[in-house]
């Protein structure tokens, strides 16, 4: 078999099992669910799983290093454009314009995400997305969004509150029935970031 098939077998059968995965992660959740369960499921055999991964818990390891990844290629890198075309317009608009795409990623690995956040999911998963979020804020990007010198606060503090009220939108919208497109999630996660949780409550005009 030539190296191009063998290597489209594997990209294949990777998404067999990260399939098989989260559907019955959906189903019986991460700690119920077992290899042979995966394999039974992707129709492969044990031996063709432990060629890929360690267990399900590398599994689920692989399948975070992957989103953050693409995460990262498809959106993150993409910032310095998105902030450059901005330039001319209002630069209220540029959390939207940031925010948007994000969530629209999200939105496409939505069933992933939900196991990853949930209740039995990986804690560790919530320290990857933060540190991205402040590398891209920072210095992930030729052209960071903030300027550290420019902060009236403790960059800590400032991280910690962005990355958690970011997160726990993501985790209620992913977790809930509610069915907002991206666009009006950035909507919101915009209107609170520029304005303040006190404006979005009515309570600050």
């Amino acid at each position: 078999m030539s190296d191009i098939g063998a290597d489209l077998r594997v990209v294949r059968t990777k998404e067999a099992i990260k399939t098989a995965f989260i559907e019955l992660a959906e189903e019986k959740g991460f700690e119920a669910t077992s290899v042979k369960d995966i394999t039974t499921k992707a129709m492969i055999n044990r031996g063709t799983f432990y060629s890929h991964y360690q267990d399900k818990y590398d599994l689920m390891t692989k399948c975070e290093e992957e989103l953050v990844k693409e995460l990262e290629n498809k959106i993150i890198q993409k910032m310095p454009l998105v902030i450059a075309n901005m330039e001319t317009n209002n630069s209220d608009t540029l959390p939207f314009a940031l925010l948007v795409p994000f969530f629209a990623f999200l939105q496409q690995n939505k069933r992933l995400v939900r196991i990853l956040l949930g209740p039995k999911g990986d804690l560790s998963f919530h320290t990857k997305l933060k540190i991205l979020m402040t590398n891209a804020l920072f210095q992930g990007t030729s052209r960071p969004i903030i300027n550290e010198e420019h902060l009236l606060v403790p960059r800590e503090y400032f991280v910690s509150y962005v990355s958690s009220a970011h997160l726990g939108v993501i985790q209620e919208w992913v977790h809930s029935d509610r069915a907002e497109p991206p666009e009006e999630i950035a909507r919101i996660i915009a209107t609170m970031t520029i304005n303040g949780p006190f404006f979005a409550a009515g309570l600050k005009k």
